[in-house]
């Protein structure tokens, strides 16, 4: 057990393993995410982290380790909307692959629905006032 606290403060990237870079990336960009990093690392690698256009925190869409596959998961991120029924319409129309319906549980749980990125990884849309 750590006796002392370890001068963590703030959650800078989550990393999602993202076999096409580019696709993800307009997938993030139709979100109203701006890519603020893309260089190149070890050989044919790529580093690329998309930022939402308030907050700090970022996704980094990094390639899967070599001989390993991607798999769909639930990568737990939660994106804010000031209004989730305006937010789902438009990305419906844009073609995003977003749940059929807004899901509305009651209090104390805020409107939401699910997206999934190009390779399936689901992200949560909610509302927040």
């Amino acid at each position: 057990m750590i006796t002392t606290k370890p001068g963590i403060r703030t959650i800078g990237l989550v990393c999602v393993p993202t076999p096409d870079q580019d696709e993800a990336v307009k997938f993030y960009e139709s979100l109203g995410f701006e890519k603020r990093t893309d260089i190149p690392f070890g050989g044919s690698y790529r580093w690329v982290e998309v930022y939402p256009p308030e907050g700090t925190a970022g996704i980094a869409l990094a390639p899967p380790r070599p001989g390993s596959e991607v798999t769909p998961l639930e990568t737990g991120i939660a994106l804010f909307t000031d209004n989730v029924d305006t937010t789902h319409a438009e990305l419906k129309v844009a073609g995003l692959d977003v749940d059929a319906e807004v899901s509305r549980m009651g209090d104390p749980v805020p409107p939401m629905f699910w997206a999934r990125d190009p390779s399936g990884h689901s992200l949560m849309v909610v509302e927040q006032h």
